[in-house]
């Protein structure tokens, strides 16, 4: 008679722990979900925190991160990319030390160094770190960086050759084309430079500093007539400004002058800048 009792409690037994076996994996997997949940939480306010309109809270927000998890590169990254934000560069540079000595750091993480120390003046640092980085990493960025230390040396030949690499390896490239145009004006070589602003404003319309280099670029050679390109009327003034200041320098002081007044009166405010610069032609001050 106790048998039938037995059965019916090893099979009550048996229901049991199936039921509790299925509400621990149940809970397992809740909780995995949920660390899931909180690494795509972590990972988007990380993101979030890189694009602050406050860079300086984006440091803060990564420093107490670092502080509870002091080796996750990802947040090592995140401390240096905000301090480059915020125009902190020296500590941008050993932000990127600290980032580059990570056993997981790659190639992307020298060229951020490189980038961090030319900011920071350290072009020669920057141009050893470069050095570092295999030739088979060939990115737009590592370039870039590239052309601007050759710039620096006054290595022409190779400057070009690293300013025109560059930009076949962006679909945004008029940033480098305005740099690549800045170093052709300061060689002298002003039609070519002429030319690359002209392309930089092609690819970004709204890029006032292409437009002051080509205005620059066309006052270097004597030309005195504003191009043919998209500008607001403070925009125009101070083309006309820069204009001004160019005509100046090559001695053609009244054409100086007459700009000066254009600037003035296209300026839908005080134009101060352009006022100064007319008044101390018309005293004689000019130097």
């Amino acid at each position: 008679m106790r048998h039938p009792i037995l059965v019916s409690l090893c099979i009550a037994g048996f229901v049991t722990l199936s039921a509790c076996g299925g509400n621990y994996d149940k809970s397992r997997e809740a909780a995995k979900a949920m660390k899931n949940l909180n690494v795509v939480d972590e990972s988007n306010l990380n993101d979030v925190m890189l694009t602050v309109s406050d860079p300086n809270e984006g440091v803060s927000y990564f420093q107490r991160a670092i502080a509870t998890d002091p080796e996750k590169l990802e947040l090592q990254r995140g401390l240096a990319t905000s301090l480059i934000r915020a125009q902190r560069s020296a500590e941008g540079v050993g932000a990127w030390k600290k980032v580059t000595a990570h056993p997981d750091a790659g190639n992307d993480d020298a060229v951020e160094l490189a980038d961090a120390q030319i900011r920071a003046g350290q072009w020669k640092e920057a141009e050893t770190t470069l050095n570092t980085i295999p030739p088979t990493h060939e990115t737009f960025k590592r370039y870039r960086l590239e052309a601007m230390i050759a710039d620096s040396n006054q290595d022409w030949k190779k400057a070009d050759s690293f300013y025109e690499t560059a930009v076949g390896l962006t679909t945004k490239p008029a940033s480098v084309m305005n740099n690549w145009g800045f170093s052709k004006l300061t060689r002298g070589d002003l039609s070519e430079a002429e030319r690359l602003f002209t392309q930089t404003l092609r690819q970004d319309p709204e890029m006032f500093t292409a437009k002051n280099n080509l205005v620059l670029a066309r006052g270097a050679q004597g030309n005195y007539v504003l191009p043919v390109i998209p500008m607001s009327q403070i925009e125009r003034a101070q083309l006309l400004h820069t204009l001004g200041l160019s005509a100046v320098k090559r001695g053609d002081v009244e054409t100086g002058k007459t700009l000066f007044r254009d600037a003035i009166d296209t300026h839908p405010q005080y134009f101060e800048a352009a006022t100064r610069s007319l008044a101390a032609l018309e005293t004689g001050v000019a130097n």
